[in-house]
C-alpha cells in the first residue's frame, strides 16, 4: 500500500517511505498545507505506518495499519477541540500528560494535531518535545507553518503538501463524482488551487448558499450601498465564527465570478451575473478585503468593527 493513498507528492512520499525503511522515524513532524491539500490523510497514512508490523510501512492490511487508518487505533490520538477554532491549552496539557501512560497494543504512540494551537498551546506541547518518551510521536498540522513559534518549528520534521497537477485532480474526481458534466469539473479544478479537498467542496456544496450570501451578492453586482449597509448592520452581533464562515462563502462567490470572467464555464448563475456586474479589478479587490477581514477577525478584532469597515472597502 505504502502512501498511495495520498495523491500527487510523489518526492514527499518517495522519502518518508525511504526513511520508514531504514528506521529512521523523527517523533516530531509538522504537516502543513492550505485546507483540502491532504493533511489529515497524511497524519493517518503516517500514524498507521509509525505502528506497521510489515517490512513496505504502512501495508494496509495488518491489525494496526487498518485500526490506524479506521480511527479506532488506541494509541492513535487525535487531540481536538471542537468549541474553539485553537486547541485550548488546557486539552494540550492533558494530552502532554498522557503520552507518560506507555501504549496499549503498539510500539508507539501517535498524538495527531489536526486544529491549530495558540502561544499558550504550544508552549504547553513544547514541554514534552524537548524530551518525549521513546515510544512518542507528535504529528502537528497547520495551514501556516510560520505561525507556529521558532522553538516549535526548529523541533520538528516539516512535510509540506504541494496543489496537485489539473490531470491527477480530473481523474480523482470523476471517479467520485462520475455523473457531473465536464465543464462543471473543469471549474472545480480551476477554483480548487489544485487542492482535491478543496475542489470537492465546491462540487458538493456549491447549491448551499446562505440568504445572507445571496443578498450580498444582490448588492454588490448592483454597487446598492443602502443594501450593503443593511446587511452588514444586521451582521454586528454574530458570533466570530459565523461571521468569519459567511465572509469564506462570499469568498468563494468572488472566486467564481473572477473564473466566470476568464471564461471558464461551469459557474452558478449568481457567479455569472457578478462577474458580468464588476471588472475583474473589483472583484479581485473585494476578495482581498474579505480575506484581511477574515484575518483580522481570527486575532480578535469586534466584528462591529469589521463590519462598519467592509462597507467603506466595499462600496
Amino acid at each position: 500500500m505504502g502512501f498511495e493513498a495520498l495523491l500527487g507528492n510523489a518526492r514527499l512520499k518517495e522519502n518518508l517511505s525511504g526513511s520508514l525503511r531504514q528506521g529512521r522515524i523523527s517523533h516530531f513532524y509538522l504537516i502543513s498545507g492550505p485546507k483540502g491539500s491532504g493533511k489529515k490523510t497524511l497524519a493517518r497514512l503516517l500514524a498507521a505506518a509509525m505502528l506497521c508490523r510489515a517490512e513496505e510501512k504502512p501495508c494496509g492490511v495488518c491489525k494496526d495499519c487498518r485500526k490506524a487508518l479506521g480511527n479506532v487505533h488506541p494509541d492513535v490520538i487525535w487531540v481536538e477541540d471542537p468549541e474553539h477554532k485553537n486547541v485550548s491549552v488546557r486539552i494540550v496539557r492533558e494530552a502532554r500528560e498522557s503520552i507518560f501512560i506507555r501504549p496499549n497494543e503498539g510500539d508507539r504512540k501517535v498524538y495527531i494535531f489536526p486544529q491549530e494551537l495558540g502561544t499558550e498551546g504550544q508552549n504547553a506541547l513544547l514541554k514534552v518535545l524537548e524530551e518525549p518518551p521513546g515510544y512518542g510521536a507528535f504529528l502537528l498540522l497547520t495551514d501556516n507553518p510560520e505561525k507556529l513559534l521558532p522553538t516549535i518549528r526548529s523541533r520538528c520534521t516539516e512535510l509540506n503538501l504541494h496543489p496537485l497537477t489539473a490531470e491527477q485532480l480530473r481523474g480523482a474526481l470523476q471517479k467520485e463524482f462520475p455523473d457531473v458534466q465536464p465543464d462543471v469539473l473543469q471549474a472545480a479544478i480551476v477554483r480548487s488551487g489544485g487542492y482535491l479537498g478543496q475542489a470537492k467542496t465546491i462540487l458538493t456544496e456549491s447549491g448551499d448558499v446562505s440568504p445572507q450570501t445571496v443578498e450580498f451578492a444582490k448588492a454588490f453586482a448592483g454597487r446598492d450601498a443602502v443594501g450593503l449597509a443593511r446587511l452588514l448592520a444586521s451582521m454586528e452581533k454574530h458570533k466570530r465564527d459565523a461571521f468569519i464562515a459567511e465572509l469564506a462563502a462570499w469568498s468563494a462567490l468572488l472566486r467564481g465570478a473572477l473564473v466566470c470572467r476568464s471564461g471558464e464555464t461551469g459557474v452558478t448563475e449568481t457567479e455569472k451575473a457578478l462577474g458580468t456586474a464588476r471588472s475583474a479589478r473589483e472583484l479581485m479587490d473585494a476578495y482581498n478585503h474579505l480575506q484581511n477581514a477574515m484575518q483580522y477577525a481570527q486575532g480578535n478584532v469586534s466584528v462591529a468593527a469589521l463590519c462598519g469597515n467592509l462597507l467603506w472597502q466595499l462600496c
